[in-house]
């Protein structure tokens, strides 16, 4: 396989859409000066370009082809357009930096109108406070220390204004959102005590919102299968998953019925009635100032 820019080059596990934003911008074509070419508009180029929406492999070909990809890399494009969907893949793995997964993540939710997300360990990103975020990703960077995961404690505040600058979809009313938790995210710690309970406080806001919908699962709770990790699903047509140094996603119908099918088991053995045990743990940190 060739080396020169208009080859597909590096691994056939880069995502196609990372792949036509290379050769694009190898060419040095602006998104728009593409779109107008092919019968596309720029933000769809873009979506295809990131992620956020599935590269259909029409689309992939006539891209390909518009950007001088040779004949027979275009149809292996377009093959890998075809199958990328059936697994769980990196999600721009070219952009590992924290700052870049919350743009990119706020992508893929302004295009979402029903949010499900369940978090088993921490509060999810849409509901987090700055502070709380802050804690998140300062321990990130501390404990991986990984200039491609965590870049620097610059990068780590960059991250947290635009995990808040992602908040503001709460406030559209067309959207749906509904938050599943464990009782343990309330309990484990990220941050001080005055911290986790402004946590707390935020929580209680935004459960409620008229869009959305929180619940808890509490200790006792006899799960319907075993919560391994977290997960996020955009409306019915795609699944990410968050791991310490990337996130993974997967389009596949097939994966996301599954992640659908255990998302409604976990909501059918949490509790709506969150204010308790909200007041519970709030209870709890209060008592922590207290008694340091």
């Amino acid at each position: 396989m060739s080396g020169s820019p208009d080859s597909l080059g590096r691994t056939t596990d880069e995502p196609v859409g990372v792949v036509l934003a290379r050769l694009r911008k190898s060419k040095r074509i602006p998104g728009q000066a593409l779109g107008e070419r092919v019968g596309m508009s720029q933000a769809k180029i873009s979506r295809l370009e990131t992620g956020a929406v599935a590269a259909e492999p029409a689309d992939v070909r006539l891209l390909a082809e518009e950007l001088g990809l040779p004949p027979d890399e275009v149809d292996q494009l377009v093959t890998r357009a075809e199958h990328a969907d059936n697994r769980l893949t990196d999600w721009r793995p070219a952009h590992l930096g924290l700052a870049e997964r919350q743009r990119d993540l706020r992508q893929l939710e302004v295009s979402t109108l029903e949010h499900r997300v369940f978090q088993p360990a921490v509060v999810p990103g849409l509901l987090q406070t700055s502070e709380y975020a802050r804690a998140v990703m300062s321990d990130l960077h501390t404990e991986l220390d990984d200039a491609r995961v965590a870049d620097s404690a610059v990068a780590v505040s960059e991250a947290v204004t635009a995990r808040m600058n992602r908040n503001q979809i709460l406030l559209l009313p067309d959207r749906a959102f509904v938050f599943l938790i464990t009782e343990a995210v309330l309990r484990n710690r990220i941050g001080r005590p005055a911290e986790m309970i402004a946590q707390i406080g935020r929580i209680r806001e935004v459960a409620a919102y008229p869009n959305v919908t929180l619940r808890i699962v509490p200790d006792d709770a006899e799960w319907p299968i075993a919560p391994y990790h977290g997960f996020y699903l955009a409306d019915d047509r795609c699944v990410l998953v968050d791991l310490f140094n990337t996130s993974m996603i997967s389009r596949g119908r097939r994966i996301v019925r599954s992640y659908r099918r255990v998302f409604d088991a976990i909501e059918r053995v949490a509790t709506a009635d969150a204010g308790p045990t909200l007041d519970r743990y709030q209870t709890h940190y209060a008592r922590m100032l207290l008694n340091p």
